[in-house]
This record gives structure tokens, C-alpha cells and sequence, in this order.
């Protein structure tokens, strides 16, 4: 878990990966904040962006995030939620976004991943795969349903 947030933190960004309506994924660089306790991680976007439609009809995600310095990376597999709560969106808010988001209260909304599993490759604390199959540790996590 240490590895993972390490990993997490030294990246900056992450790759979203959502599926659009015929099911096939698509990928784009985020922002994301730091994850929380649990490994939830937040991002902010446009409420008209692609992605938010694609979450709305399928909450499935995916986050990539790649460490080339410590050759790792750690990937979450999650469900994603669309928030517009004003608290929250207060709550989490960089003031480098003030370019894209001119119009705050109604041009920005909350992207809130909670995760399912989550794997881990740190060949930096000796975290690595398979020696046959390559297959990763993965990390379960309780459902919050």
C-alpha cells in the first residue's frame, strides 16, 4: 500500500479510462488529487466532457498511473460517480484549474473513483509479478455499497 501511494503521488497524472456507449475504452490524462485513506481518488472536469456522459452510463473505470523513475506503476479498477455537491467542489479545487473552470459553480464537477482492486508493480521495494505469467499482486477492497 506504501508503494502504491508512493507511485501515486510521484506520477502527477493518471490516465481515466472509461467506456463510451459501444463498450470500447477510452483514455485521458487527469489531475487527480492525492487518494484519500481508502484509495479513493478525485479529479475535477467539465460537466459536458465525454467522460461524465460515458460514467453516467457506465460507472466502470480504470486509473493508470506510471512511475518511470521508481519502474512502477499501480493500476485501480473502480466505480466512478458523478458529484456536484458545492461543499466537495469547494473541498477539492486547485487554483491552477481557474483557467479551465471560469465558471466554477456551474462548469465544474467532481469525479469521485472508489475502488474494487487495485494492482501494484514497484520493482523499487521489490513489489513485482509473476516470474511465468507476469500477473501482478492485487489488492482487494471492501465494497462501500
Amino acid at each position: 500500500m506504501n508503494a502504491a501511494r508512493e507511485i501515486m503521488a510521484s506520477a502527477g497524472t493518471c490516465a481515466l479510462i472509461t467506456l463510451d456507449q459501444q463498450g470500447r475504452s477510452r483514455v485521458r490524462v487527469m489531475d487527480p488529487f492525492l487518494p484519500e485513506s481508502d484509495f479513493t481518488v478525485w479529479f475535477g472536469t467539465n460537466p459536458k466532457s465525454r467522460k461524465v456522459d460515458q460514467i453516467k452510463k457506465d460507472p466502470r473505470v480504470t486509473l493508470y498511473y506510471f512511475d518511470k523513475s521508481a519502474s512502477g506503476y499501480v493500476m485501480i479498477h473502480g466505480i466512478a460517480q458523478i458529484v456536484n455537491d458545492p461543499m466537495e467542489k469547494e473541498k477539492r479545487w486547485k487554483a491552477e484549474w481557474e483557467a479551465f473552470y471560469p465558471n466554477k459553480p456551474d462548469g465544474y464537477l467532481l469525479i469521485k473513483v472508489s475502488p474494487e482492486w487495485m494492482e501494484v508493480i514497484s520493482y523499487a521495494h521489490g513489489i513485482v509479478g509473476d516470474p511465468l505469467t507476469w500477473e501482478p499482486p492485487v489488492v482487494l477492497f471492501e465494497s462501500k455499497k
